[in-house]
C-alpha cells in the first residue's frame, strides 16, 4: 500500500532538493528494496522534510518510477530510437545497442536485477513498477523504430515485438545472465562495443528484405 500524501501542495519545487529525493531512494530501493524502505527514510536519508518529499512525488510507487525513468533516460534517452535517414539505421542500431548494454551492466542495474531475484513473491511491486517505467518503455519505443523501418523498406519486420526480443537478446545473450550470478564481471568498454556490432549486423542481416520474405 503506498502512503498517503502531503496537502501541502503549489510551492515552488526546488531542484536541488528533488535530486537529493531522488538519490536517497535510489540508495534505499536498492539496500532496503521496495517494501522496506518508506518515504520517512527517504527524507532522512535526503535530509529533507517528509512533507517535502511528498511535495516532489506524491506517493512511493511515483518516487520509484521517477527514480527508474530517469536513470533509464539518462543512458538510454528517447532521442536515440529517432531514424533520422535512411542512410542511418545502422548507426543508430549500434548507438541504441551500446547505450542499452551499458545500461543493463551499470552497477545500479546489476543490484537491482539482484535484488528483485532474490526477494520473488516479497516484491512484486517492485518488479512490476520496474518494468513498466523502465524495460517496457525501450521495448516500446524501439518497437516504433522497426516499424518505421519497415515502412521506409530498410527492413522486413512481420513481427515487431518478436524482432525488438531478437534485437536485444543478442545483446545480452548467456554472458549477462553470468554477470547477474556474479560468476564473471561486466564485458569492458572494448568488448561490450565488438559485441554490439557483430548483434547488430547480425540482426540486420536477418531482417533485411527478402531474406525471409519471398516477393
Amino acid at each position: 500500500m503506498s502512503e498517503e500524501p502531503s496537502s501541502q501542495r503549489g510551492r515552488p519545487k526546488d531542484p536541488a532538493k528533488r535530486a537529493a529525493i531522488l538519490a536517497a531512494a535510489k540508495t534505499l530501493f536498492l539496500r532496503e528494496g521496495y517494501t522496506g524502505t518508506s518515504m520517512e527514510a527517504v527524507a532522512v536519508e535526503a535530509g529533507v522534510s517528509k512533507p517535502t518529499v511528498y511535495s516532489h512525488f506524491a506517493s512511493k510507487d511515483r518516487l520509484f518510477s521517477v527514480a527508474v525513468q530517469e536513470e533509464t533516460q539518462t543512458l538510454l534517452p528517447h532521442s536515440a530510437f529517432t531514424l533520422k535517414d535512411r542512410s542511418s539505421l545502422d548507426a543508430v542500431l549500434g548507438e541504441i545497442g551500446l547505450a542499452f548494454v551499458g545500461l543493463i551492466n551499470s552497477p545500479e542495474a546489476i543490484g537491482l536485477h539482484r535484488l528483485m531475484a532474490a526477494n520473488v513473491g516479497q516484491e512484486s511491486d517492485m518488479a512490476r513498477l520496474f518494468f513498466e517505467a523502465g524495460p517496457e518503455v525501450i521495448l516500446r519505443q524501439m518497437e516504433q523504430l522497426l516499424k518505421q523501418a519497415h515502412q521506409q523498406q530498410l527492413l522486413y519486420v512481420e513481427d515487431v515485438e518478436l524482432a525488438t526480443e531478437h534485437f536485444f537478446g543478442l545483446l545480452q545473450g548467456c554472458q549477462h545472465m553470468q554477470v547477474l550470478i556474479g560468476y564473471r564481471p561486466p564485458l569492458p568498454a572494448a568488448e561490450m562495443g565488438r559485441r554490439v556490432r557483430e548483434a547488430t549486423a547480425m540482426f540486420l542481416r536477418a531482417y533485411t528484405p527478402g531474406a525471409f520474405h519471398q516477393g
